[in-house]
């Protein structure tokens, strides 16, 4: 199969070049769209403007050009920046040229730490200015709508819906696909909670992940049901009553008797409403501007400062810890990038921005040095934790001076697990492959797959287990100035939701990113907008104008490989090269 890959991708690579010098005409034309890339004209943003925040794809920490591979493997789906968002929010509340707001909501999807964020720069746009906001969806997802209902008038199509269900966890188990295909997965781990584990060797959750699951769920449907209580003006009741009820989406007709919404009208209909708010005539296109278009033409603390100059660096900490790769938290990657931050004289602070559920536990303990180092120039390390900061993204994290979270933000974890799959049954008795070993000492071949551990390696892979947790513990204890017997107690991989990790102590304030960049500015005696967003990305030419073009599809096809196959190679590429030791959260879906 790699091999076809590979063999496919050079194809690609000829195909994409072959159409590239076919099509000249169209590429200087696209070529010309990304260097505009804003709705605005050269004379910048037009008067009656509106901030256009359409809600339709994945909800992203920032935003970032997918690389050429990415595009041809298909990594390249719309989505929808937080960072973008919040601070096109933020310029366009003192913008003369912005009338307002249009929340245009479609298959939106989000962790609840970022819907909560976006929320909390509406709430900050309202606060600051005296301009409308109105959303509009053909149907809302919870996600969508729990950000629409800040809106000062909530609009949805005549045969659309609205979706408030609650929440809920939702858990796979591969226990029994395993035992059929002959592979058992051989576990050490610390911690009563640390349920990562389950999945491959139960079919059901255990007593202690039930419950602490059934907390952080409770948790994030109080901050969901508040949030669209506050935004309706109704009664938390009054939500946790729709929820209740509300098996399916329900149709327009109800939505507005129960107060979901305002009115039902079509997308015709609302433009036509739009026009009357930004005194154009009927026949005018609206002027409508996406928060990168506008960020393109504003500035603002996205666009490229100079770091030539005094400034923050925040640094985002996004996906899985790994020791080694290309995606992810990279563990030599980001110890290289802090060290040099570190000794960066314009760099006067660090916030590190972690949206991670954890994975190698080497991995998060080099970042941990390279932060501590960071901190022995006596500059100011803040931590702020988006959708997860759990397990190794809590391990990266628990250094800072000081640590913001979300309400709903997932955070805690500390625990530590090791997991080696054994698949002598699967190889010998289903498909008759056997193997023989000849070895200088007992453990020469160890660790392999193909047969399983002894009590005497199992016992040591157990002791390192164990003295992970025990660093884990200390570093805990000495980073949060907390006894190690306290964060014994609150450790054991259970996770907890912001809000309880302010009681415990694991965090200092519930604060989102924006509050946490006023303040590590001011910490650090620099202006709010004195920042510089790392790691830096490179914008690919050539990758941009295939992400733009119909090209891609060409390219996809010629990799002759489905979605689904791209998607099972890079699960299968990321199991071979993960570290045997990890500090991880459960595999879980928030819906």
């Amino acid at each position: 199969m790699l091999k076809r890959f590979f063999i496919s991708m050079l194809g690609t690579v000829a195909g994409v070049f072959i159409s590239g010098m076919l099509a000249v005409g169209v590429l200087i034309a696209i070529v010309g769209a990304v260097a505009g890339k804003s709705l605005a004209t050269d004379a910048g943003i037009k008067k009656h403007s509106i901030l256009h925040l359409k809600l339709d794809g994945a909800l992203t920490e920032r935003m970032q050009m997918p690389s050429l591979m990415e595009i041809i493997q298909g990594d390249d789906e719309e989505s929808v920046a937080l960072d973008e968002v919040c601070e096109a929010l933020r310029l366009a509340a003192d913008d003369k040229n912005i009338d307002g707001v249009f929340i245009d909501c479609g298959a939106f999807s989000g962790g609840v730490a970022g819907c909560e964020e976006i929320v909390n720069a509406l709430r900050r746009f309202r606060s600051d200015c005296d301009k409308w906001v109105c959303a509009y969806a053909d149907s809302y997802t919870q996600g969508a709508y729990v950000i629409a209902s800040q809106a000062d008038s909530v609009f949805v199509n005549p045969i659309g819906g609205v979706d408030v269900h609650g929440t809920a966890s939702v858990t796979p188990f591969f226990k029994e696909l395993l035992d059929k295909v002959g592979v058992s997965m051989q576990i050490i781990k610390v911690g009563t909670y640390k349920s990562a584990v389950e999945p491959f060797i139960l079919n059901e959750m255990s007593e202690p992940a039930r419950r602490q699951s059934q907390e952080y769920v409770d948790s994030i449907w109080h901050y969901i049901s508040g949030a669209v209580a506050e935004g309706r003006a109704v009664k938390r009741d009054t939500v946790q009553a729709w929820a209740d009820s509300m098996c399916a989406i329900w149709p327009a007709a109800r939505t507005i008797s129960e107060g979901l919404a305002d009115a039902a009208v079509y997308r015709r209909v609302m433009e036509q409403r739009l026009r009357e708010l930004t005194e154009l005539d009927d026949d005018e296109d609206l002027r409508l501007v996406s928060p990168s278009a506008y960020i393109e033409e504003k500035g603002g603390v996205l666009k490229a400062m100079d770091a030539e100059k005094d400034h923050v660096a925040v640094y985002y900490a996004v996906g899985d810890i790994v020791d080694s790769g290309s995606e992810g938290i990279v563990g030599e990657t980001v110890v290289k990038d802090i060290v040099e931050l570190a000794d960066d004289d314009k760099v006067k602070g660090l916030l590190l921005r972690v949206n991670s559920g954890g994975g190698s536990a080497f991995a998060s303990e080099q970042i941990w040095e390279a932060l501590e180092y960071f901190k022995s120039k006596d500059k100011p390390f803040y931590v702020s934790m988006g959708d997860y900061a759990a397990s190794g993204g809590y391990y990266i994290s628990c250094g800072a001076q000081r640590i913001f979270a979300d309400a709903t933000t997932l955070t805690g974890s500390i625990g530590v697990f090791g997991m080696i799959p054994e698949a002598s049954t699967l190889l010998g008795d289903k498909l008759g492959v056997h193997f023989s070993f000849v070895e200088s000492n007992p453990n020469a071949a160890f660790p392999t797959v193909v047969r399983p551990l002894t009590p005497e390696q199992h016992a040591a892979m157990q002791q390192g287990v164990n003295d992970t947790y025990k660093l884990f513990t200390g570093r805990v204890a000495e980073g949060r100035d907390l006894p190690v017997d306290s964060v014994l107690r609150i450790a054991e991989g259970r996770v907890w939701v912001g809000t309880s990790a302010l009681r415990l102590g694991l965090v200092d304030e519930i604060a989102d990113l924006h509050e946490a960049v006023k303040q590590i500015t001011a910490a650090s005696d620099l202006d709010e907008d004195f920042v510089v967003m790392y790691p830096k990305s490179d914008e690919d030419m050539w990758a941009t104008i295939l992400h733009q073009s119909k090209a891609v599809d060409a390219a996809r096809a010629a990799a002759g490989l489905s979605p689904m196959e791209r998607r099972a190679m890079r699960v299968v590429e990321r199991l071979m090269g993960q570290n045997p030791v990890q500090a991880r959260m459960p595999l879980t879906v928030i819906k």
